[in-house]
């Protein structure tokens, strides 16, 4: 029996000693191996296409709905002369993408000319079938202050559906040529690149106006005076 005994421990001890071993191995192999579980962290996404995701200026990063272009790329437009501007209404195509409440037209005053003697001037907003949705009062006082860029409300807000639009300026009065100025996208001739009316981005359009008619035709569009140096004026809608 004593024998049998023995035996029987011995095989139970050396059992014992490889398991031990054998675990001891184990932990050994895992003293490399990074943490698992929520305290590991994985590297971020790439940007879609390898990019680095940046995206350019929005209106809404300066609290604007939309505009006609970045207003950091904005130089600035001559008004030209008297006969040359005065009573021809100015189009500015704008493309809105959703829905929005139109309230004000911004403008980029540049220049200012004290002498200037101004009347009947009004920006306006006609829809792609150059009907007038919606103008301003007469914006002459707000022209011989503050070059700045600044609001211009509309005489009533309206509710605009995603579509295309044409921000129409008319400008009325005396003032000294290169001293009223308004901001611009910089761009004159080449705005229009691969478009017709009635769907040219900058354009004027009828001569002899002393407020903005109800409706215009968009197909008379013309560029004759844009050609001329009159570049693309800067808006944007709040």
């Amino acid at each position: 029996m004593r024998t049998r005994t023995t035996t029987a421990t011995t095989g139970l001890v050396t059992a014992l000693a490889v398991v031990l071993a054998l675990a001891g191995c184990s932990n050994a192999s895992d003293k490399g191996r990074p943490a698992a579980g929520p305290t590991a962290s994985a590297p971020a996404p790439a940007a879609p296409g390898g990019g680095s995701g940046f995206e350019g200026p929005r209106p809404q990063d300066q609290n604007l709905l939309a505009w006609t272009g970045d207003p950091n790329d904005a130089g600035h437009v001559t008004a030209q002369s008297t006969a040359g501007v005065a009573g021809r209404i100015t189009l500015v195509r704008i493309v809105l993408r959703e829905q929005i409440t139109w309230s004000n037209i911004w403008l980029g005053l540049a220049g200012l000319d004290p002498n200037a003697q101004l009347a009947n001037c009004y920006l306006g907003v006609y829809d792609a079938k150059g009907t007038l949705v919606a103008s301003t009062a007469d914006i002459s006082p707000q022209l011989m202050t503050d070059a700045i860029a600044k609001p211009l409300p509309l005489a009533k807000p309206f509710t605009a559906a995603p579509g295309t639009y044409f921000i129409a300026l008319l400008l009325n009065g005396n003032w000294a040529t290169n001293a009223l100025t308004l901001k611009s996208t910089g761009a004159g001739i080449s705005v229009n690149a691969g478009l017709t009316p009635p769907n040219l981005r900058y354009s004027s359009i009828l001569t002899g106006q002393s407020s903005l008619p109800a409706t215009v035709n968009l197909g008379e569009q013309s560029t004759a005076t844009i050609n001329t140096g009159w570049a693309s004026q800067w808006y944007a809608v709040s």
